[in-house]
């Protein structure tokens, strides 16, 4: 019988891996990753500035120091620096592909460096001739396309803030984004396709550019052919922006933290913070995590399952800075069927494939075998976020897609743009955990007096600074919401707001998010104990589970979404209870079991159990814009 922490993979040649490498080359000569993690918290400014040197980070002007002054927020990362981000992506200039584009509908089209470089230019041109320059906000409603990689180059290449949503948000969501930020330039699809239909996106970009006030030109992108105008904003074609004579980007050298992308909180229980994240401590934590824990190399091809609205995107897109291929893929992934991606992943070599647990298990549960689908002898990487991934999916990748493929499940937010836990190429993959801390990340896990612990659940939290923290929320002057966001159940101590367990040997366990973590008679109880328990049970085809406030305790409340041909019954119901009681404790066995025709997720793929806990109470859920699927919180109204 396979247990929590079975090892189910081991690297064939770890010394052939980047981090080897890099950890050859220390003066410190570390043998191993514990060795290296260690190191790397108690010395972070020789582990950054190695990070630095080894990913040769092109710079005009060096740093004088890694660490200037060091606070918690508020730390000075390499000061003197001045740099650009586009600048290090765009460091290949040949006939190699730095970008293959699918979707559906839409025939492969595959970008050369070369090419690549020429349209930032063109693109940055035309951005400029409309007047933007740096520190002005460029937004974009867009596919995931290379329309939106080469916008968010060319803006990035002025010193311009990139901000992104996802076309499928509806007006309201996108208003409360970019209606915080005030774009100069909005960048949107005439529409998109999803599962097979288009959807046209006329009504939702006339109701939003009349919300932003400072907006001097709407760029409309032809992408699914039904171009139209709207009144009292410039508009120009995605075609006519571009500069035909320029064929050289100019790269504005701008300091390390200079705000780089406006990422945007989740917004489903109240209005989405506004995240800034700078370009220096975004791209130096995405090279980190790209070559010393992915080992991303030159010539690899990297693929992520994403939308311009989550930060996975620009995890993706970052994967150029190590001379990386990748794949942008705009649709459903489970259209014409589930074997549509893992094809992909043949036709375009993909060495690095990145998904969530739901189209995994989604995969599963259909009966598909991807090493069947298709020859993924390319592939040696698969990463997992969104959720926790369960036990019993490592057993299915390992199973069904491939033997020797390293499987990073991976875990951090778009607060930080980047991981607290994640992969290592040098040590083995255990059933159910994540394999390590990420270098650089003091994480530990605390119980509510701010004690850490191995072995036990506990509070995610950092306890040392890092270069991707946030460099502050937008309209925000006096810090007062950033610091209380994170920093106002512990003080100087970063609390994340995850539920994770640092085993022994040094892997992760997350077992959800800490603000919906249940407390039956005063025990915390992780969701994702509950998920683990039930998600391979065949009459289940997705769950969500929350607490409920009563007059004196927190009842748990689990809602199943059931397999076709299958209803809940006392059977039914019992049977369930009775898989939860053996496979975790009888703390964890719901008070209340319910059957719903739907689990709302957000945009980006995830459980909002959050939403669900308010509706249950009987409270407004605001910003429901931010969901997939709004109208199913309606039948979670009439539950209790």
């Amino acid at each position: 019988m396979p247990t929590m922490d079975d090892v189910v993979w081991v690297p064939s040649d770890p010394e052939s891996t980047l981090l080897y490498r890099f950890m050859s080359q220390l003066p410190t000569r570390p043998t191993s990753y514990d060795e290296l993690w260690n190191w790397s918290i108690d010395h972070r400014a020789e582990f950054w500035q190695s990070v630095w040197d080894f990913a040769d980070v092109d710079a005009s002007q060096a740093p004088s120091t890694p660490i200037a002054a060091e606070a918690m927020p508020g730390t000075e990362w390499f000061p003197g620096a001045r740099l650009n981000y586009a600048e290090n992506l765009l460091r290949r200039r040949d006939d190699g592909f730095a970008i293959i584009a699918a979707g559906e509908g839409r025939p492969i089209e595959k970008i050369t460096w070369s090419e690549l470089t020429q349209l930032v230019a063109r693109v940055q041109a035309g951005l400029e001739a409309l007047g933007v320059g740096p520190g002005d906000r460029v937004a974009a409603l867009i596919p995931n396309s290379s329309f939106a990689v080469i916008g968010m180059l060319a803006t990035t290449a002025i010193g311009a803030i990139w901000s992104s949503c996802s076309p499928d948000f509806g007006p309201l969501g996108v208003i409360d984004r970019f209606g915080q930020i005030r774009p100069k330039v909005l960048i949107a699809a005439d529409g998109y396709r999803y599962n097979g239909r288009t959807h046209v996106l006329e009504d939702t970009v006339r109701a939003v550019t009349a919300k932003l006030p400072d907006l001097v030109s709407l760029v409309l992108v032809d992408f699914v052919g039904t171009p139209w105008d709207v009144d009292g904003v410039p508009t120009t074609s995605w075609a006519d922006l571009m500069v035909e004579a320029v064929t050289e980007p100019c790269f504005e050298q701008l300091p390390f933290d200079h705000p780089l992308f406006i990422m945007y909180s989740s917004g489903t229980t109240g209005p989405p913070k506004s995240i800034v994240h700078g370009a220096g401590g975004t791209l130096l934590k995405h090279l980190s995590e790209h070559q010393l824990h992915s080992d991303v190399r030159s010539g690899d091809v990297v693929f992520w399952f994403s939308t311009c609205g989550w930060m996975m995107w620009n995890w993706l897109v970052s994967s150029l800075a190590s001379g990386a291929t990748i794949v942008v893929y705009d649709g459903s992934p489970t259209y014409p069927d589930l074997g549509v991606l893992w094809r992909l992943a043949e036709e375009a070599g993909i060495t690095h494939f990145g998904t969530s647990p739901k189209f995994l298990s989604a995969n599963a549960n259909a009966g598909i075998v991807p090493g069947e689908v298709a020859d993924l002898s390319a592939m040696r990487w698969l990463g997992s976020t969104g959720m926790p991934l369960n036990p019993e999916q490592f057993d299915w990748v390992y199973d069904h897609v491939k033997r020797d493929v390293q499987l990073a499940s991976i875990s951090g937010g778009t607060d930080i743009i980047g991981c607290f836990a994640l992969g290592v190429p040098t040590l083995p993959v255990r059933r159910g955990e994540l394999q390590a801390r990420a270098l650089g990340m003091a994480v530990e896990s605390w119980d509510d007096d701010g004690v850490a612990h191995i072995g036990e659940k506990g509070e995610l939290v950092c306890t040392k600074p890092f270069p991707s923290m946030p460099v502050s929320f937008w309209n925000d002057p006096t810090g007062d919401r950033y610091r209380a966001a994170y920093f106002e159940r512990f003080p100087g101590v970063w609390t994340h707001g995850d539920f994770i367990e640092i085993r022994p040997e040094g892997g992760v366990v997350i077992y959800g998010r800490s603000d919906t973590t249940l407390n039956p008679s005063g025990v915390r109880i992780g969701t994702a104990e509950i998920y683990r328990a039930i998600e391979t049970m065949p009459e289940i085809d997705d769950s969500i589970v929350v607490g409920h406030q009563t007059a004196d305790n927190v009842e748990v409340v689990l809602c199943v979404k059931l397999t076709t041909g299958h209803r809940l019954d006392d059977g039914l119901r019992d049977t369930i209870r009775q898989r939860i009681r053996s496979e975790t404790s009888p703390r964890h066995v719901p008070r209340h079991i319910f059957q719903v025709d739907a689990i709302p997720y957000t945009l980006s793929g995830k459980k909002v159990e959050k939403a669900v806990r308010k509706t249950l109470a009987g409270e407004v859920v605001s910003n429901a814009d931010a969901l997939i699927n709004p109208e199913s919180l309606e039948q979670y109204q009439q539950l209790l």
